[in-house]
């Protein structure tokens, strides 16, 4: 009960909820998808303490990859990039950990890229047991 009453504040009111944990969009590229790194990546950021919130395998439309990479636009290297990122599939996740802002290079950023590769109601409201056990 208490994810959806937060999922409805976050919706309402979006600036207002910073919460002790962050999400933060992450890709694995296709490179990482075709060499069957997925499960060792995601295996790798659970053990660090990352909580995956949303996941979907997924070939990106180039329409998706140039919104994602707008700020990278005017760089020599933009569409290349938008074409390699649309030649195989591709891991979208967010995760959320203990203040931390880890694959997307801010919070405006991450709430952007999410946006984008998820539908609100495609991502998991979760809360660590332990949490109200641990002070800083």
């Amino acid at each position: 009960m208490i994810c959806l009453v937060l999922t409805i504040f976050a919706h309402i009111f979006p600036s207002a909820w910073t919460g002790i944990n962050e999400r933060t969009f992450l890709a694995i590229k296709p490179d990482g998808y075709q060499r069957r790194l997925v499960g060792e990546i995601i295996r790798r950021f659970e053990k660090k303490g990352f909580c995956l919130v949303a996941l979907k395998i997924m070939q990106a439309s180039e329409k998706l990859l140039r919104q994602h990479y707008i700020a990278l636009q005017d760089k020599p290297f933009y569409d290349r990039l938008v074409k390699y990122m649309g030649s195989g599939p591709v891991v979208a996740m967010v995760s959320i950990t203990r203040n931390v802002i880890h694959g997307s290079d801010s919070r405006e950023s991450a709430q952007r890229e999410i946006a984008l590769w998820f539908q609100p109601d495609e991502l998991v409201c979760w809360q660590d047991s332990a949490e109200r056990w641990i002070y800083e």
